[in-house]
């Protein structure tokens, strides 16, 4: 046996008609003994049985990236809110014809950051040529947190690239929807951040940090602590965009207060240009 359940299994097909229907007339379900387990979502949302949504969550994306042959990847993080230079122009157009101050201001914000959209689709499809005509375990993929700006940059810039990439969702109150230019069948959608933070670091090969908010900085020194810590591999991590990363994080302070080690700050690598991050990655594995 292979192990796959036949999706038109006539059991399941009457589980998950029955759960549609109740969707569909607006009822809510209500617990059912006689209901399939795996098709229960009473059952299957209990507190006890936690242990197996988590345990589906860390399996459902590794046997995807298995089939797909995705071994080792590039994780690149960056604010959700940057847009292209192409959309960053359009709003400032937008914003001076309204005559709106407030909405000028965020518009010429939009702007000048563009720029780091526009670095991180280039990245991504430099990262995707090289791996081109590479064998399984010398290819690099790119893998975001699947949302818009930098996130959707690096999908799109894979994807203009002509290969495949992975994206992983998070299910927030205020709905994130994966961004179009991920590869649809490695689009996946998490409840728990701890297994979605495992699925960053599992296949990472290195991480690519550009400007971004609260987000982009946990996953940053979450790799920083498991690298430190030695409970992950040592990988090269990029801060793209050098006189943002000095002007926000003032590491030394940590040093000074013997809280870190000096050679903590060797963990890091800042730079300014797409050459500059690929140059790092390649020299760090010697490609």
């Amino acid at each position: 046996m292979d192990g796959m359940l036949d999706p038109h299994d006539r059991r399941l097909a009457e589980a998950w008609e029955t759960l549609k229907a109740h969707y569909d007339n607006g009822d809510s379900l209500k617990p059912e003994s006689n209901r399939l387990a795996f098709a229960d979502p009473e059952f299957l949302l209990r507190r006890e049985t936690r242990g197996l949504r988590m345990q589906m969550e860390m399996l459902k994306p590794d046997l995807a990236q298995i089939a797909r042959g995705i071994e080792h990847t590039v994780v690149v993080f960056g604010s959700a809110r940057f847009r292209s230079e192409e959309e960053s122009h359009r709003a400032l157009i937008l914003a001076r014809a309204a005559g709106n101050a407030q909405q000028i201001a965020k518009a010429e914000v939009l702007v000048r950051n563009a720029r780091y959209y526009e670095q991180s689709r280039a990245l991504a499809h430099t990262i995707t040529k090289f791996s081109e005509h590479k064998t399984a375990d010398q290819k690099l993929f790119i893998c975001t947190g699947g949302g818009p700006g930098i996130m959707e940059a690096a999908n799109r810039g894979a994807q203009e690239a002509g290969g495949i990439s992975v994206g992983l969702n998070i299910a927030l109150p205020h709905e994130q929807s994966p961004n179009p230019h991920i590869t649809p069948d490695l689009s996946f959608k998490f409840h728990y951040f701890a297994l979605r933070k495992m699925h960053f670091m599992m296949r990472a090969k290195a991480l690519v940090a550009f400007p971004g908010g609260f987000g982009t900085l946990d996953e940053l020194f979450e790799t920083l602590t498991l690298v430190q810590c030695k409970k992950a591999k040592p990988v090269p991590i990029v801060l793209f965009g050098s006189d943002y990363w000095q002007r926000l994080l003032h590491l030394d302070v940590l040093v000074d207060e013997g809280v870190i080690s000096k050679e903590d700050l060797d963990l890091f690598t800042y730079v300014d240009s797409v050459d500059d991050a690929w140059n790092v990655i390649r020299a760090f594995y010697q490609l």
